[in-house]
């Protein structure tokens, strides 16, 4: 487990700066993995790994149609499965996983997701994030702070870090971020990432952030070149 982290009070003051002004541009944020309950949400969230949620929802409507709950995926063939998931990439793993994972609802936890990020984490497929993700959209608990490439990306240009390994991150994050906030606050930077803080170009003059973001590893735009 690591160890609390000691954090000055100009950055936790930085931090709930950027809470008030992520709350404020995007007031109601949700997943955007489409799901329907904590089944379908850990299956997407597999799924989801090295690829877009468009396209993680562009797939789990047949394969939610073929199998609906935790006994049927687990019955599953696995080449089946992976012609249903073959566009999320890594399919063959992903598949394997999956109906692994299923088998383990099946045969410790009566067919059901468990709502215990010891018990998540055990599950063939399932890490912290994708633990974190179940238990903050499906049960409303606030078990920790999901870092994906956004969060990782706009956590260290916002000052929010120096690191770049998702465990330290979440560690430091969830030491800035009141707990009330911790599911909410990933959607927003997520959010915020796809729409203004693009990994390339990000939209600096156009960001609601930028009078208070130190913008760590963007390179300024290069100047152009005198004609004539």
């Amino acid at each position: 487990m690591l160890r609390p982290t000691r954090l000055s009070s100009k950055l936790k003051g930085h931090a709930l700066d950027v809470v008030q002004r992520l709350t404020s541009l995007y007031p109601e944020p949700r997943c955007a993995l489409v799901h329907r309950n904590a089944f379908e949400l850990i299956v997407a969230t597999i799924l989801s790994a090295q690829c877009t949620d468009v396209r993680v929802n562009m797939v789990t409507p047949a394969l939610f149609a073929r199998y609906p709950d935790a006994r049927a995926l687990a019955d599953a063939d696995q080449a089946d499965v992976e012609e249903l998931i073959r566009s999320t990439g890594f399919f063959h793993a992903k598949a394997k996983n999956l109906i692994a994972m299923a088998q383990q609802l099946v045969e410790h936890h009566g067919a059901q997701v468990p709502a215990d990020l010891e018990a998540l984490t055990r599950l063939p497929g399932v890490g912290r994030k994708t633990a974190h993700v179940v238990l903050g959209n499906a049960f409303q608990v606030p078990s920790g702070v999901v870092v994906d490439t956004h969060v990782k990306r706009l956590a260290f240009r916002l000052g929010l870090t120096k690191s770049t390994a998702p465990e330290v991150i979440e560690h430091e994050l969830a030491s800035l971020i009141p707990e009330s906030e911790w599911i909410n606050f990933s959607h927003r930077l997520i959010d915020h990432g796809r729409k203004v803080c693009d990994a390339r170009r990000p939209r600096c003059d156009e960001c609601t952030l930028r009078e208070i973001c130190p913008r760590l590893g963007v390179e300024p735009p290069k100047p152009r070149g005198k004609k004539g």
